[in-house]
């Protein structure tokens, strides 16, 4: 105990110099603080000027803090977009379409690819991974096309099938799978007479939940902030998708900056809600496999 309470000064000065963080520490922690306030910026304004006047926020300086003009941007939102609620509907179900088609797909391909041996599987494989390389630009044009033959085009359907199957899913499933899923386990399973199918529902994608967590949360987000899919194949604005029609706002006459500021918030709010619930999951997934 008196060992304790009369150390010597310099081991005083020894602890508390340990204490101290190492100045590149500090300065990746200062980066790293500097990094998300400059992200969280944007989306902190959003909601502020969803709160204020459009003279408010075209005033130099602009506000800063909440105002009390909500409840006018709302109604004014509702004036221009009567079907805004319609609107918000085809956007949750676009959305939550592409992501389950994509979980089921991209799994199974992944489980295919990893744990099937069949002839061509590696450049077969290969080539799903050379569409990653290709501007999703340069796929638009066919697509349209061949919406159009099908008689798809205004229907949501044109934007659903053929974002069922993402090739950066299949590549993250089939790393899972590979790495998450024992292969002995899946051969005793052959051998007990389990199906490829029955392997796959029944041990395959129960231990491989992380992945499809973050897979669901990556593709949801795309999906849900797809402008250029809806701009190209959707023509009647009842049948918009959310930010298709918050872009209508802009086409003609004065823009309502708060009205604007305030359908942007209403459309990120599902989001920041599903990445508050899901981002431990989305974690574990992206991190999963750095760790043996």
């Amino acid at each position: 105990m008196n060992t304790l309470l009369h150390r010597h000064p310099s081991q005083a000065r020894n602890g508390a110099a340990r204490r101290l963080p190492h100045p590149a520490a500090a300065l990746a922690l200062v980066l790293v603080l500097a990094g998300a306030l400059l992200m969280l910026a944007p989306f902190y304004l959003m909601f502020v000027f969803a709160t204020h006047t459009d003279s408010a926020i075209l005033s130099l300086p602009p506000p800063l803090w909440f105002g009390d003009a909500l409840g006018d941007n709302l109604r004014t939102l509702l004036l221009k977009l009567p079907a805004l609620w319609q609107n918000l509907g085809y956007s949750l179900y676009v959305a939550l379409a592409i992501t389950a088609l994509n979980l089921f797909f991209c799994a199974l391909a992944g489980h295919a690819f990893a744990l099937m041996d069949f002839p061509g599987r590696e450049p077969l494989f290969n080539a799903v991974l050379a569409t990653m390389l290709l501007p999703a630009f340069l796929g638009m044009v066919p697509t349209v096309m061949m919406m159009s033959w099908l008689g798809w085009m205004n229907e949501h359907r044109a934007l659903i099938v053929p974002a069922a199957c993402g090739a950066v899913g299949v590549f993250m499933m089939r790393q899972y799978i590979r790495a998450a899923v024992p292969r002995d386990l899946v051969d005793a399973a052959r051998l007990d007479g389990c199906s490829e199918f029955g392997i796959f529902w029944r041990i395959v994608l129960p231990l491989v939940v992380p992945a499809l967590g973050t897979l669901g949360l990556i593709t949801f987000i795309g999906a849900w902030n797809n402008f250029v899919g809806p701009l190209v194949v959707l023509s009647d604005p009842e049948r918009y998708t959310l930010p298709l029609a918050l872009r209508s706002l802009q086409s003609t006459g004065q823009v309502s900056w708060g009205a604007l500021c305030a359908g942007a918030a209403l459309a990120v709010l599902p989001l920041m809600l599903m990445f508050m619930l899901a981002s431990r999951r989305l974690i574990e997934g992206l991190s999963a496999g750095a760790v043996k």
